[in-house]
């Protein structure tokens, strides 16, 4: 039953802020890469984050619509990635999915998505 779990998505006035959670569940050893999609109604599934480790750190990458507003960090102990969103606009409405690389208890990788949690923003 590994699976990955997202909560905190919901209304929001335009200006406002959403905090997403994503926690890896089941048994699993820790988590990989890890990134936040969306898809709106009509349009094509777009990475907004990812982020990975490495032996010099932390390294994150952004969608240009997001950059400055939107921040992903990870909790490795907690086996969660979050997706702190700022300043929220209308065109930020869409679904959002968490999808990652998890190391189970086998050895071996394997990508998981999410369910989706929706977002909307409001004008």
């Amino acid at each position: 039953q590994v699976q990955l779990v997202e909560s905190g998505g919901g209304l929001v006035q335009a200006g406002g802020s959403l905090r997403l959670s994503c926690a890896a569940s089941g048994s699993i050893f820790s988590i990989g890469a890890m990134g936040w999609y969306r898809q709106a109604p009509g349009k094509q599934r777009e990475l907004v984050a990812a982020i990975t480790s490495s032996s010099s750190g932390d390294s994150t990458n952004y969608a240009d619509s997001v950059k400055g507003r939107f921040a992903i960090s990870r909790d490795n102990a907690k086996n969660t990635v979050y997706l702190q969103m700022n300043s929220l606009k209308p065109e930020d409405t869409a679904v959002y999915y968490c999808n990652g690389d998890l190391l189970l208890l086998s050895g071996s990788y394997y990508n998981y998505w999410g369910q989706g949690t929706q977002v909307t923003v409001s004008s």
